[in-house]
């Protein structure tokens, strides 16, 4: 078999023995692409440890747009995808490269940034009209901060899936997992305005309010949310970068500065691993904090 029908196999494998989600296997398709389409291989023997060097090459040297080179990090995702792919062959009999021979290069730290508590209240007061367009946008970022959805989770939201005569939910995240989130009163408080001030009978959660959508609105995307929270933070006089993932990242970060351990929101935000959520503690573990100021420099003070 080539190395495109064997490529078909995997991806097949991933969905129905696996249980990818389709966004995964989508991205999986485009990385391993990416390398047939650089080294020209066309059979499982062509996948060298030339090869791989020289493709390594072309992901850290001018593999993104314009030539440009790739984030450390998504050069990881191509190379884990290859690395996966020719576990898959080895587990065929299928002869190759090791998978062991790709070794995946340090990963830099992942730079946390989140809203500090008092950029977050501005940003909902200035987001606190009374219109229609108004309420539905103060109910998303008090949704956000209260619940850690991710963007793809808000968007897909319906009416009937959220019971404000409960605190909680369900919602289906990564991998098609369900997790509980938790209405904040204020949160719980928004969309009851939001709901309320609603006269159409569309199932989504978040729709598109403007005058000619009326009749018939439409189901938010990301991209629409990300921009809505863009524009408030502008008028909010946020000078900082502010995304839907950033709001996902103070729910996470409030938690943490506030007691909740590391398992905990691991489970809130749906990570997988918690290695993931890891990626909060050295900028709230407040116990080394009071640690440091208890004890260091003790003896300068006598």
């Amino acid at each position: 078999m080539t190395l495109q029908e064997l490529q078909k196999e995997y991806l097949e494998y991933l969905e129905i023995e696996k249980g990818r989600a389709l966004k995964t296997i989508e991205n999986y398709d485009r990385y391993l692409l990416r390398f047939l389409t650089f080294s020209g291989a066309r059979n499982p023997a062509d996948i060298t440890d030339e090869v791989v060097r020289k493709y390594r090459l072309h992901l850290n040297r001018g593999a993104g747009e314009g030539g440009a080179a790739l984030k450390k990090q998504t050069q990881a995702y191509h190379l884990i995808a290859l690395r996966n792919f020719l576990k898959f062959l080895s587990r065929r009999d299928v002869k190759t490269l090791a998978a062991e021979k790709i070794e995946l290069g340090k990963m830099p730290s992942h730079e946390v940034s989140f809203l500090e508590g008092d950029e977050l209240e501005r940003l909902l007061r200035v987001s606190g009209a009374t219109t229609l367009s108004g309420l539905r946008d103060r109910a998303m970022l008090e949704l956000f901060f209260s619940t850690g959805l991710r963007v793809s989770e808000l968007c897909a939201l319906n009416r009937m899936s959220v019971n404000l005569s409960r605190d909680e939910f369900s919602v289906k995240g990564k991998g098609d997992k369900i997790r509980v989130v938790f209405l904040s009163d204020a949160a719980k408080t928004a969309l009851t305005e939001y709901l309320k001030k609603r006269d159409d009978v569309d199932e989504a959660m978040f729709v598109s309010v403007r005058a000619q959508d009326k009749k018939d609105p439409t189901r938010l995307t990301p991209r629409s949310v990300q921009r809505m929270i863009k524009k408030h933070a502008i008028a909010a006089g946020i000078t900082k970068e502010v995304t839907p993932h950033k709001l996902r990242h103070s729910f996470a970060t409030d938690l943490l500065r506030n007691g909740a351990d590391l398992r905990s929101v691991q489970a809130l935000l749906g990570h997988a691993n918690i290695t993931t959520t890891q990626i909060y503690t050295h900028i709230t573990d407040r116990s080394l904090r009071d640690i440091h100021h208890k004890f260091h420099g003790t003896s300068r003070k006598k």
